[in-house]
């Protein structure tokens, strides 16, 4: 593994203290262990509500604590909501689900088969996920960022270019944000939408993008983005083209799936033009490898542009973050891939504070010197077939 002699401790191992943006307490979390523990403590505090909503749930250890402070929750009669994606807890047992709404919790999977069978367009239907990962706990804490609810303790790690059946003991590597403030009522409004639409019940005008007032203010802000497919105006895709746009000095890139549409694409090669430095920090070992395959066939391209990679050694690398000239940091479930960018449900905030994008850049710091540097060297050494095999991933990279 390339590292340094003496590389930064883990921002996960230290005590991170909240960020104040506009009036909102932010906390950054790396590990999913550490950032359900935390839910559950406020969950524990609830005393008028607890929505949540992910795209996996798993029935395990980790997550043990949070389901007992549901129940007792609803038993307290605090109203507890779950929206879950039906596919991404599929491996999930139908008697949790069972047991939590015999408990008093509300509980809805989203897309289930079932219920999308008979719809028209079935596939285009069933084939649009919601991976959005968000939870709002009374009128004052919001969470949102890539964390599932789901013990990743113990991802594949990664030597000598092979996946290792044994277990690093260690949580994948991820993004996600703890809100405590005013911002966490567009967090609330997202996810409230989402749930009468689901159930097919009236609900107030969705909320337009602020877009706007991204690009035209200047002082510390939050703005929230919840995509719909749907609608071409309200797809991720172009926030992000245009955050890019606007780069001057750098930007760093942490993607789990990195198969940019092709507008991504060109404003990193513009950006480069312009001089401005550019860093992708992607998976060493992906637990999607086709999608990381698709993602080395761009290698090339990217290190013929200036565009430097690094790729996470041991753990896996599940964020979706980004930090644009130290100002503007990007932090959600939405992935630089097809899926995430045109066909799923995502939810991502843009923050902008130079004291919060620090932060984040100092997980960045972390996680580079844990990868290993990609160069024209390594990429000449790689066999004719795997080459193939990249450029077919390639070709069918709207499937994955």
């Amino acid at each position: 593994m390339s590292t340094t002699s003496s590389p930064p401790p883990s921002p996960a191992e230290t005590d991170r203290p909240a960020i104040d943006v506009a009036g909102n307490e932010l906390r950054l979390f790396t590990e999913s262990p550490e950032m359900i523990a935390a839910l559950t403590a406020d969950v524990r505090t609830a005393r008028r509500r607890v929505w949540i909503e992910t795209y996996t749930i798993a029935a395990d250890d980790t997550v043990a604590g949070l389901i007992e402070a549901l129940k007792e929750r609803a038993a307290a009669g605090v109203e507890c909501r779950l929206l879950y994606d039906s596919v991404g807890s599929l491996s999930t047992p139908t008697a949790f689900f069972d047991d939590l709404r015999q408990a008093g919790i509300l509980v809805h999977g989203y897309h289930s088969l079932s219920g999308m069978f008979w719809q028209t367009r079935f596939f285009r239907r069933f084939n649009r996920r919601n991976h959005r990962k968000l939870a709002v706990i009374d009128d004052e804490i919001g969470y949102f960022g890539g964390m599932n609810l789901v013990d990743q303790s113990g991802p594949p790690i990664l030597r000598n270019n092979k996946v290792e059946p044994e277990r690093t003991g260690r949580p994948w590597r991820d993004v996600h944000v703890r809100l405590l403030g005013p911002a966490q009522t567009h967090i609330a409004s997202a996810m409230n939408d989402l749930w009468l639409r689901v159930l097919r019940k009236p609900r107030p005008t969705l909320e337009l993008w602020p877009t706007r007032e991204l690009f035209s203010g200047k002082d510390d802000a939050i703005y929230f983005f919840d995509s719909r497919p749907t609608h071409r105006q309200r797809r991720p895709d172009k926030v992000m083209a245009s955050i890019l746009k606007r780069a001057h000095e750098k930007i760093v890139v942490a993607m789990a799936y990195f198969v940019p549409l092709r507008v991504i694409l060109l404003q990193l090669f513009k950006a480069r033009k312009r001089g401005v430095d550019v860093e992708l920090i992607l998976p060493g070992a992906s637990d999607v490898p086709a999608v990381q395959w698709a993602a080395r066939h761009l290698y090339r391209i990217l290190l013929r542009r200036g565009i430097r990679i690094y790729e996470r050694e041991d753990q896996m690398l599940h964020s979706k973050a980004m930090v644009v000239d130290g100002r503007t940091s990007v932090v959600g479930s939405c992935n630089f891939d097809p899926r995430s960018l045109r066909i799923n449900l995502e939810f991502f905030g843009v923050v902008r504070s130079g004291a919060f994008a620090a932060a984040l850049e100092q997980v960045f710091v972390y996680e580079k010197a844990h990868s290993l540097p990609i160069d024209m060297r390594q990429l000449e050494k790689t066999p004719w077939y795997r080459r193939w095999l990249h450029r077919f991933a390639w070709w069918y990279r709207h499937w994955l």
